[in-house]
C-alpha cells in the first residue's frame, strides 16, 4: 500500500512526519529521512496490529446525485483527449521516478 506523507522541517535538526489520513501516525526526527523512516516504522506497527476492512453500505443519496450534473460536461471538448493523455503521460512519469521497494 501506498500512504502519503507530509514532511514538515521545524527547526535546522527537527522534521516531523505524518501520515495524511492517519491523524495520530507522527514521528520526529533530527534528519528528514529519519523522521520518514520513523514514521514508516510506527505505520507498519500500526497496520501489523488492525486489519483495513472495506464495508458497503446500502441506501440511497438524498436527492439526485451531486456529480451526475458535471457528467458528459467535456464532450463537445475537442482537446479533452489530449488533456487526458497528458496525465496519463505525467501518471507514468511519476510511476517510473518511485523507487521499488
Amino acid at each position: 500500500m501506498q500512504y502519503q506523507l507530509l514532511v514538515e522541517n521545524r527547526n535546522p535538526n527537527s522534521f516531523v512526519a505524518s501520515v495524511i489520513g492517519v491523524p495520530d501516525c507522527v514521528a520526529e526526527g533530527s534528519t528528514e529521512e529519519q523522521a520518514i523512516g520513523l514514521v514508516k516504522a510506527a505505520l507498519r506497527e500500526r497496520l501489523a496490529s488492525g486489519k483495513v476492512v472495506t464495508i458497503e453500505v446500502e441506501g440511497k443519496l438524498n436527492g439526485e446525485n451531486p456529480l451526475l450534473k458535471h457528467a458528459g460536461r467535456f464532450k463537445d471538448d475537442p482537446t479533452f483527449d489530449d488533456f487526458l493523455a497528458e496525465i496519463e503521460k505525467y501518471r507514468r512519469e511519476l510511476d517510473a521516478e518511485e523507487p521499488d521497494e
